[in-house]
């Protein structure tokens, strides 16, 4: 994985119907400030059984990165055999746990006494 955050170059297993597809992907993120969430996007390392089943209209499957499971939408095979895959919310490569203060981890709460007991 990539010191950096935002992108992934590595080993994920693609969960289709009929079963898991060991693929090397390449993938970056960004978070989306209006939405509110991560946008993520990449693509797979060539695959032929893949690319058939893209070609024959395969859309959706799940990316498991870490024994980390997320839903990814397929996207038509590339030129060099390929595949566009694109999700939304957590990258799948981002720990369980968010580093504070970034963008996927809740806003710390005031102190209990801030705003409190205050009379102006």
């Amino acid at each position: 994985m990539s010191t950096d955050q935002e992108e992934y170059r590595g080993a994920a297993t693609l969960r289709l119907d009929d079963g898991p597809v060991p693929v090397e992907v390449r993938m970056s993120a960004y978070f989306e400030p209006v939405e509110g969430r991560f946008r993520w996007a990449g693509r797979t390392g060539p695959d032929q059984m893949l690319r058939e089943r893209v070609g024959a209209g395969l859309r959706r499957a799940a990316i498991v990165i870490d024994r980390r499971e997320t839903p990814v939408k397929l996207g038509d095979p590339d030129p060099w055999g390929g595949v566009r895959i694109t999700g939304t919310g957590t990258p799948p490569w981002f720990p369980a746990s968010p580093p504070a203060g970034s963008p996927a981890s809740p806003p710390a709460s005031p102190p209990a006494s801030e705003g409190a007991g205050h009379a102006g």
